[in-house]
């Protein structure tokens, strides 16, 4: 089992993984790593800090990635490494998961123009920002989660959707999937 890694840049939307995170960690047994751009801690959407336990260019240079899991956030530009990155892992056939508006970044590294995806940013927020389209929007899919072979997308609402799809591709309940999945929807409806 690889290193799963978490690109974090400032106001990135921290509650859309906290629970993927804790049962990868704590289920799944796998390491998760932070990723930043720098080393300087970065100011989540709820106002937390979090420091990076690796550049993104260090990140690149890993052998053992199992994963990249991108968060939301705002709208905004991307560094070249994160684009190697995401090559990088997509031509291993790793697994890519990116929620709301972090696809964004998958959609600048050109990935989604061979996979369907979705997300939370409209044609008209993009309009709004005056900001170029990252997203071929030919291949967006209009549902909560969509997995398209090892790139998985969700909108932001979708944050417990999105976990589950992602237990499910790593196997983090080892075949109990379906049994976990059901019992954490039952504990949300009560």
């Amino acid at each position: 089992m690889g290193k799963i890694v978490c690109l974090i840049t400032e106001d990135f939307a921290d509650f859309e993984i906290t629970l993927v995170f804790h049962k990868i960690k704590n289920i799944g047994k796998r390491e998760v790593l932070s990723a930043g751009y720098t080393y300087e801690a970065v100011k989540s959407e709820s106002g937390l800090n979090y420091k990076p336990d690796l550049t993104v260019s260090e990140a690149l240079k890993l052998d053992d990635i199992e994963a990249l899991i991108i968060p939301g956030g705002p709208i905004r530009c991307q560094q070249s490494e994160l684009t190697e990155l995401i090559l990088k892992l997509d031509g291993q056939k790793k697994l890519i998961a990116a929620i709301c508006n972090g696809p964004q970044y998958l959609g600048r590294a050109g990935i989604l123009n061979d996979h369907s995806f979705t997300t939370s940013c409209s044609v008209e927020a993009i309009q709004k920002l005056g900001v170029e389209n990252p997203f071929p929007r030919e291949n967006y899919i209009d549902q909560r989660v969509v997995k398209d072979r090892n790139i998985i997308t969700a909108k932001g609402r979708a944050f417990v959707d999105f976990s589950f799809e992602i237990f499910d591709y790593l196997d983090i309940y080892q075949g109990q999937y379906e049994e976990q999945e059901q019992l954490f929807k039952d504990i949300m409806n009560k």
